[in-house]
């Protein structure tokens, strides 16, 4: 609970945190707003492929002309801030504590993760696509170099790791945990063009805003779910349901009910598990109080003194009353991140940390697809994915859903089955496969 002062300290001895930004996105603009307002925090250097963008975004947040350098070095020297197109000369500049990956995009997040380790920097992967994709060995790469490898603060999954190390630390037993979301199972077949009607969106009111329907599609068909989901049972040892995700309809009342075994009455198959509380019913209907942007842990006393102590704190819990919920009822995403930051560059210390493959988020057919046609990827009109333990995952040599984008399939995959590697013709990314092979070796 000291960061703040351990920043103050940095920022009087001249001594700021200095870190890079790859991708000015939505993610990136708010980790940007809120650096103005962190003395001893230097944004060094921002990359993105599209200049011209990222210094739109900039703007948007308030970054005047004032504040860029010609250069990397002139940026160190100066406090000020460069703007290039090269990641890998981010990556590699001596002069950054911290690199944070926030471009999306899984095969570039690895990489990029990669080259800022094997140059002695921490990484905050913002990127949970890229988490998922090889965040284990990763994770081994950057303990191996002596450098912290890290979620971001304010994205879901650091933010449900936080409750879940609060659990154990209290000495409750661990139950579930997950987060909130707007699904209902209608939603996991649609596609870029019928996203909008599922926000309740027209046509006029999209054409207004700078929306990515394949981005939004990725969270309507429970994709991202997935992959979040399996994020976190990678970090803290949890594990997915073995046929993936239930998604049950859940309010904040109703949590320790619903998530605890279905031998005492809730709706899980067993305990350690991490699930959706899905914010509507079946048939669509809105669950009361639910948690759209929430995460939480349901956990159980470890003995009378402590259920009757639940009640006696006003504590939400099942109808036993040795069953409740914690929750935090919000994610602010890129505003959050510098904890992250701090904590890898000040603490040395993870905010949650993909350390061993238990979990896996596998590219699963949306529709009968057949042999010839091309998968696009997350939130695209082919795929969805899948979370499962590793366990399964990996025997069947399923096919990650960061692999499954402009990929062609050399046989026929039914509907809502797993699309393995022996279905696709999969000739490049090669160094990711072997990454992926290396992660193996990892599996719990």
């Amino acid at each position: 609970m000291n960061l703040s002062s351990m920043l103050a300290a940095r920022a009087d001895a001249g001594q700021p945190v200095r870190i890079g930004l790859i991708g000015a996105g939505k993610f990136g603009s708010m980790i940007l707003n809120q650096a103005k307002y962190l003395n001893g925090l230097h944004v060094v250097g921002i990359a993105d492929l599209d200049i011209e963008k990222a210094h739109a975004s900039l703007a948007r947040v308030g970054w005047t002309e004032n504040r860029f350098a010609t250069s990397l070095d002139d940026a160190l020297s100066t406090g000020k801030t460069h703007v290039l197109d090269d990641a890998k000369a981010l990556c590699a500049f001596d002069g950054i504590d911290c690199l944070i990956e926030a471009t999306g995009h899984p095969l570039a997040g690895v990489r990029h993760a990669l080259a800022a380790i094997e140059h002695g920097k921490h990484v905050v992967m913002v990127n949970v696509e890229a988490d998922i994709l090889c965040g284990p060995i990763l994770s081994k790469r950057a303990q191996e170099a002596d450098v912290i490898y890290s979620m971001a603060y304010g994205d879901q999954p650091a933010a449900i790791c936080e409750l879940v190390d609060w659990v154990h630390t209290a000495g409750f037993e661990l139950v579930a945990a997950g987060k909130g979301m707007n699904f209902a199972p209608p939603y996991r077949y649609s596609t870029p063009d019928t996203v909008w009607s599922f926000f309740g969106w027209t046509e006029e009111e999209v054409a207004k805003g700078d929306f990515n329907p394949k981005m939004y599609n990725s969270f309507t068909d429970g994709t991202k779910a997935a992959i979040e989901m399996a994020a976190v049972a990678n970090a803290t040892g949890l594990d997915c349901p073995d046929d993936g995700l239930a998604f049950p309809p859940a309010g904040l009342h109703d949590l320790a009910q619903v998530f605890k075994p279905v031998s005492e009455g809730g709706r899980l198959d067993s305990t350690g598990l991490v699930d959706i509380a899905a914010s509507r019913e079946p048939d669509g209907r809105v669950v009361w109080n639910n948690i759209q942007y929430g995460m939480f842990v349901t956990f159980k006393a470890p003995d009378a003194y402590a259920r009757d102590c639940f009640q006696q704190y006003g504590l939400l819990t099942d109808d036993s009353g040795w069953y409740a919920s914690m929750w935090r009822p919000f994610h602010l995403i890129g505003l959050e991140t510098s904890v992250s930051v701090l904590s890898a560059c000040l603490r040395g210390e993870a905010t949650g940390s993909s350390t061993r493959y238990r979990a896996d988020a596998v590219a699963t057919a949306k529709r009968d697809l057949k042999a010839g046609d091309w998968l696009d990827g997350e939130g695209g009109f082919t795929v969805w994915a899948k979370a499962i333990p590793a366990r399964i995952a990996a025997p069947m040599d399923a096919l990650p859903i960061g692999l499954a984008h402009h990929v062609r399939l050399k046989r026929d995959v039914a509907q809502d089955h797993v699309v393995t590697f022996d279905d696709v013709d999969l000739t490049e990314d090669q160094d990711i496969v072997a990454l992926r092979t290396e992660q193996k070796a990892m599996m719990e």
